[in-house]
C-alpha cells in the first residue's frame, strides 16, 4: 500500500470515529443533563466518557506487560458503561426533549440508583484512571534483552581467546618474498645445510608472553564470583532460559564455566522449589 492510500485510509477512519463520537456525544450529553449537570457541564461530559477510551487505546498500543492490561481494562470498562448509557438514552424518549430537567434514568428505584451511580462516577473515574496511563505511558522504558545488549557490546571490549576458550596464539607474520630474485642452485653435497635451513626458516608458535594490547582488561573470576554475579543476571530469568550459551553470553565467560554455573543454578531452583512444596 503507498502512501496516498494510508493517507487515503487514515482519513477516512477519522472522519468514521467524528461522525461516532457525534452521535455518542449526544445521548451522553443528554444523560448528564438528567442526572443534574448545568449545560457546559453536560457539553463536557461526552469527551469524559468517549475520551479516556481514545486515551486508554493509545497507551494500550505503547505500555506492555501488566501495564498495558490494565489499559486494556479501562478501555473496556468505560466502551460499556458509554454503551450501557447510549442504550438507555434510547429507551427514554423523555430525555430527547430539548428543555430537559433532572429525569429519571429507570422506572425502578434500584436501577435507576445504579444507573445514576455509573453516570456520575465516570468523571471521577477518568480523572484517576486517565492520570494513572498518563503516568505509566510517561515512565515507560521498553524492556532490553540480555542476549542483544551482549551481542552489541560484546566484541568491543573481549579478546579472541575469552571468546572462544581456546589458549592465546599469535602468529608471526609471514616475510614477503622478492619473486625477481632467483637463488643460485648449490651443488649436490650441500642438500643437507638446505634441510637444516629449510628446518629453521618454518614458521613457530609463540611461546612468549602475550602482548599487553592482545590481554583482556578484565580480571580472572573465581566459581563462587561467577555464581553470585549468575544468581544476580539471572534472578528473574525463568527455568527455560537457563541455557549455557545465555550464561555464557550474560558472564561473558567460557562454554565450561557456563555449563557448571548453569547446573548450579537449576539445582537451587529445584531445591527452592522443593522447599516451597514442603513449607
Amino acid at each position: 500500500m503507498n502512501r496516498t492510500a494510508k493517507r487515503a485510509l487514515v482519513l477516512a477512519l477519522v472522519v468514521v470515529v467524528g461522525m461516532a463520537f457525534r452521535v455518542s456525544w449526544n445521548a451522553l450529553r443528554d444523560i448528564a443533563k438528567a442526572i443534574g449537570a448545568d449545560n457546559v457541564a453536560a457539553t463536557l461530559y461526552p469527551f469524559v466518557v468517549d475520551g479516556l477510551m481514545a486515551l486508554a487505546l493509545v497507551a494500550a498500543l505503547v505500555l506492555t506487560g501488566e501495564a498495558r492490561r490494565f489499559a486494556l481494562r479501562v478501555l473496556a470498562g468505560y466502551t460499556l458503561a458509554s454503551l450501557v448509557l447510549n442504550y438507555v438514552h434510547g429507551l427514554l424518549p423523555e430525555l430527547h426533549a430539548e428543555s430537559i430537567g433532572w429525569s429519571r434514568l429507570a422506572e425502578g428505584n434500584l436501577t435507576n440508583w445504579a444507573l445514576v451511580l455509573l453516570a456520575t462516577s465516570l468523571p471521577v473515574g477518568s480523572i484517576y484512571f486517565g492520570s494513572d496511563l498518563v503516568a505509566k505511558v510517561l515512565h515507560h522504558r521498553p524492556a532490553i534483552e540480555p542476549d542483544k545488549q551482549e551481542s552489541t557490546h560484546t566484541p568491543a571490549y573481549r579478546s579472541t581467546p575469552e571468546q572462544d576458550g581456546s589458549p592465546a596464539e599469535q602468529p608471526e607474520p609471514q616475510e614477503e618474498v622478492d619473486s625477481s630474485f632467483v637463488a643460485p642452485v648449490e651443488p649436490i653435497e650441500a642438500r643437507p645445510q638446505l634441510a637444516v635451513a629449510a628446518e629453521g626458516t618454518r614458521p613457530r608458535r609463540a611461546t612468549g608472553r602475550v602482548p599487553a594490547a592482545a590481554r583482556s582488561t578484565r580480571p580472572t573470576r573465581t566459581e563462587v564470583e561467577l555464581l553470585a554475579e549468575a544468581r544476580s543476571l539471572t534472578e528473574s530469568w525463568p527455568v527455560e532460559r537457563l541455557t549455557g550459551e545465555g550464561i555464557r553470553k550474560a558472564l561473558r565467560t567460557s562454554p565450561a564455566k557456563a555449563r557448571i554455573v548453569r547446573e548450579t543454578l537449576k539445582a537451587e531452583r529445584e531445591r527452592d522449589a522443593a522447599a516451597a512444596v514442603a513449607g
